[in-house]
């Protein structure tokens, strides 16, 4: 179990973990979409309280679109995270 903080604006670009996730929201909106290309028109947007699961593997991104949020990750690690696009990795950017 992890507790995740994304400041607001920031975009998770298309991403999968290998590993089935078990989502909570405790404080801001947690916008998250399905697929395989960021798509706002995707995005479904879950308040405090609300719980997602997601299957491993699954293509998706997510978006502070309103501000910071906190989410609890539920899941039987180790946890994977790998991008889509290896040029949306942040982990590959030279400061």
């Amino acid at each position: 179990m992890i507790r995740v903080k994304v400041p607001g604006g920031v975009k998770l670009m298309p991403h999968r973990h290998s590993e089935d996730r078990i989502y909570t929201v405790i404080s801001g909106v947690f916008y998250v979409g399905v697929g395989e290309e960021f798509d706002p028109d995707k995005l479904e947007a879950y308040p405090p309280g609300a719980v997602i699961v997601l299957p491993g593997n699954t293509p998706h991104f997510h978006w502070a679109k309103s501000g910071e949020y906190i989410s609890q990750v539920t899941a039987i690690g180790p946890l994977g995270f790998a991008y889509l696009n290896s040029k949306d990795d942040p982990r590959n950017k030279n400061s």
